[in-house]
């Protein structure tokens, strides 16, 4: 009975505070404070007093942006890099040295930066990796180039880099130049860069690609196309002429079949156009002599002939012309000798019979190159049974009627001394492109 009644007591009292409390505007069942209740209420019990409060402590700073780099950006990169590198084992001059840390811009040879368009974030925009000469038993460029999702130029000649081309690189949308030139890239032509319609130069020349060229490679809006020194297979697709580009350098394959008449469709474009030592044949077309803007045109070691169109006289920016190393014959047409800027003119190893007084003038300079023919007064030409022999077959060209016509007015001069004359010769991007670097 004293039990219950001390119980009453102290719930009256409670209660009479609550009220109290309540009443004065300072609320104490909060937090804790609730719990204490409950505890009192249900069982009599004792409740500890609230920790005190932690004493004050500055803020830390807020973190860099992404964990020590620059941008988001190159964070999202930098492990892209770091496993490209593991693959990396021959590295003669020891630029992965350098990729350590996370300054990519400032530090890491071989990688460029720039800033993301419509944006303040650092990215990587370039590589050049010309000439490091990186190795490796399983350097390929499979999750390395296509997962740099914002590059514009990737350069990488003289490595060697193996296996094929990454399928998706079509797929990096600021990609404008791809230089992948002297490595050991094998298999198809990758196909998938015809979906990379951004590029304006692409640069597969001395790698081991074979097989066929697509047609629509053709049509991409490229200034430089170098393939040369590969191991592709097929005739010159009949739509090569809708190229757009300024440079085009196919040589050292295995083309065949004649040079397709739209050639004359690039006249306001083409520039050097290189398809020495393939396996060509048939005639020159026409078409050739409208390329107003082209300075080299080389067909040099190919199984062309037929006479020289006369169109070739209207090629008025010619400096660089070769026809050496086919069964070309004829007379060599003094429209071309002519040419106003014609430093060098090769046409040795055919069976050409006659040359004119101009064309002598250009053979007395060493500009015109003209052994082993069939012209009987110079020296150093075939022999006699040698020529009778070629021309005692049958000769053809279809649209013979063409190699007459002059598509434009002629390019003579009234006094030899007033042609333009170039003691050494301008270097050529083109036959740059002939040699492995």
């Amino acid at each position: 009975m004293a039990t219950i009644l001390a119980i009453l007591l102290l719930f009256h009292i409670f209660h009479s505070c609550f009220h109290h409390q309540i009443a004065s505007g300072n609320p104490i069942i909060t937090g804790n404070s609730r719990e204490a209740l409950e505890i009192i209420i249900g069982a009599g019990g004792y409740s500890p007093s609230p920790p005190p409060p932690p004493e004050y402590q500055d803020c830390p700073p807020p973190p860099p942006p992404a964990c020590g780099f620059e941008s988001p950006r190159l964070a999202q990169v930098h492990p892209i890099i770091q496993a490209f590198k593991e693959n990396i084992k021959h590295d003669p001059y020891h630029v992965t040295d350098t990729w350590e840390g996370n300054d990519i811009c400032n530090k890491y040879k071989g990688f460029l930066c720039d800033t993301f368009p419509n944006s303040t974030d650092k990215t990587v925009s370039g590589v050049k990796f010309n000439g490091f000469n990186f190795g490796g038993k399983t350097l390929t460029l499979d999750g390395f180039l296509d997962k740099l999702p914002d590059i514009a130029f990737f350069h990488a000649n003289s490595n060697n880099f193996i296996g094929t081309i990454p399928q998706k690189v079509a797929n990096l949308k600021y990609l404008y130049e791809l230089d992948l030139s002297n490595n050991k890239f094998t298999g198809n032509f990758p196909t998938e860069l015809l979906s990379a319609t951004q590029l304006t130069i692409l640069d597969l020349r001395y790698n081991q690609l074979s097989g066929y060229v697509p047609p629509e490679i053709f049509k991409l809006d490229l200034d430089l196309f170098f393939i040369n020194n590969n191991n592709l297979v097929q005739c010159l697709p009949e739509n090569l002429g809708s190229t757009p580009v300024l440079y085009l350098t196919l040589a050292n394959n295995k083309f065949t079949g004649p040079i397709p008449k739209s050639i004359g469709q690039a006249s306001g474009t083409l520039v050097e156009v290189l398809l020495l030592n393939n396996q060509l044949t048939g005639c020159l077309p026409y078409e050739i002599g409208l390329l107003q803007k082209a300075t080299v045109f080389d067909v040099g070691q190919n199984q062309l002939t037929g006479p020289i169109p006369h169109s070739f006289g209207c090629l008025a920016k010619m400096e660089f012309l070769n026809l050496a190393q086919n069964m070309f014959y004829g007379p060599v047409p003094e429209a071309v000798c002519e040419l106003p800027n014609l430093v060098n003119f090769t046409v040795s190893y055919n069976y050409f019979t006659q040359v004119g007084p101009v064309c002598r003038e250009l053979i007395k300079k060493k500009q015109l190159d003209v052994r082993m023919n069939c012209i009987l007064d110079l020296p150093m030409q075939r022999s006699a049974a040698e020529c009778a022999a070629f021309f005692s077959k049958p000769k053809y060209c279809a649209d013979a009627w063409s190699f007459n016509l002059m598509p434009c007015e002629k390019y003579g001069r009234s006094n030899s001394s007033e042609r333009k004359l170039t003691a050494k010769a301008t270097p050529r991007r083109s036959y740059a492109a002939l040699i492995p670097h």
